[in-house]
C-alpha cells in the first residue's frame, strides 16, 4: 500500500526537522551562532487521469486531474544570518560586528574560514588569535610593553606604548562578506568556508564598502529565539505523530484485506 511509504517519508523528513530543531537549541548560547531551518517539497506524483486530456471524441477535456503524491523530501536546511543580539562582556579583546561582515580567520592547512564570533585572544608571541589558537587574518601582534587595548568602529587596533603620550596603532581588522552568506559551509568552531554557492569573499575595513561596524567589548549572541524552536518542535512532534497514525491505519487495513481472502 503506497500510503506506509507516503507517510514513512513524513515520519523521515520530521525526525531530521527534529534534528535541526535541536541544534538550534542546543546552541542558544553559542557566540556568533546561526540558526536552521529545515525546508520540504513534495514528491513526484502518479498522475492517473491528467487534467486536461480529452475525454470524448467531441473534444471535452477533463477539468480536473487525477493525481497521487509519493510523499514529502526534505531539500535544504538553509542558515538564517539574521543579526543576533549584542551582549556586553567588559572584555577588552571581545569584538562584535554590528551589521554585514565576518571576520577572516587562518586555518592551520593555510585555507581562510570566516566567523561572526569575536571571542579574540593572545597567543604566546602577542598575536591576536580565536580561542582555538587560530590566527585572525591579517594577522595583528601587540607589543609586549603595550596597555589599554582600543579597537574602534572602523577597526583600527591600537595600544598604548610606555614612554609614549598617544596610542600606537598595531593593526587593522578587517571583514568579509559574501553575495550568498547562506551558501557558506559550516565546519564547527563557530567558523565557516567559501563554496562555490556562497561566491567569492569581498573584502573591506569595517564602516565602508557595505560592511557593518565593529564594537568592542560587546560580543554578538545567536539568533535563535526559544519561544519559537519550542513551538517548530511541538509541530514536529504532532506532525511525526499524525504519520505513525497513518502509517498504522494503513497496517491495519492491510490485515483486514489479508482476512478477507482467506
Amino acid at each position: 500500500m503506497r500510503a506506509l511509504y507516503t507517510a514513512a517519508t513524513g515520519m523521515m523528513a520530521q525526525e531530521l526537522n527534529v534534528e535541526v530543531i535541536s541544534n538550534n537549541i542546543a546552541n542558544m548560547r553559542t557566540t556568533g551562532f546561526k540558526r536552521q531551518r529545515a525546508e520540504f517539497q513534495d514528491l513526484m506524483y502518479q498522475n492517473l487521469r491528467r487534467a486536461g486530456s480529452t475525454t470524448s471524441s467531441q473534444g471535452t477535456r477533463l477539468p480536473i486531474g487525477l493525481d497521487i503524491g509519493a510523499g514529502v523530501k526534505v531539500v535544504g536546511t538553509p542558515r538564517i544570518m539574521s543579526q543576533g543580539n549584542l551582549l556586553p562582556t567588559e572584555k577588552e579583546l571581545d569584538v562584535a560586528i554590528r551589521g554585514e561582515g565576518f571576520f577572516r580567520v587562518q586555518l592551520p592547512d593555510n585555507r581562510t574560514a570566516y566567523s561572526r564570533a569575536g571571542s579574540f585572544e593572545l597567543d604566546a608571541d602577542g598575536r591576536l588569535v580565536t580561542p582555538e589558537g587560530f590566527l585572525v587574518d591579517p594577522a595583528i601582534t601587540f607589543p609586549q610593553n603595550g596597555t589599554g587595548i582600543t579597537i574602534n568602529q572602523q577597526g583600527e587596533v591600537s595600544v598604548r606604548v610606555p614612554g609614549q603620550t598617544t596610542q600606537t596603532v598595531v593593526g587593522q581588522i578587517q571583514l568579509a562578506r559574501f553575495i550568498n552568506k547562506s551558501g557558506l559551509e559550516a565546519i564547527g568552531d563557530n567558523l565557516f568556508l567559501e563554496t562555490a554557492s556562497s561566491g567569492p569573499p569581498q573584502l573591506g575595513n569595517p564602516g565602508s564598502e557595505g560592511m557593518g561596524t565593529l564594537l568592542q567589548t560587546q560580543l554578538e549572541q545567536a539568533n535563535v529565539n526559544a519561544v519559537t524552536e519550542i513551538s517548530d518542535l511541538i509541530a514536529a512532534q504532532r506532525a511525526y505523530s499524525m504519520n505513525s497514525k497513518v502509517v498504522t491505519a494503513a497496517d491495519e487495513m492491510l490485515q483486514a484485506t489479508a482476512q478477507m481472502m482467506r
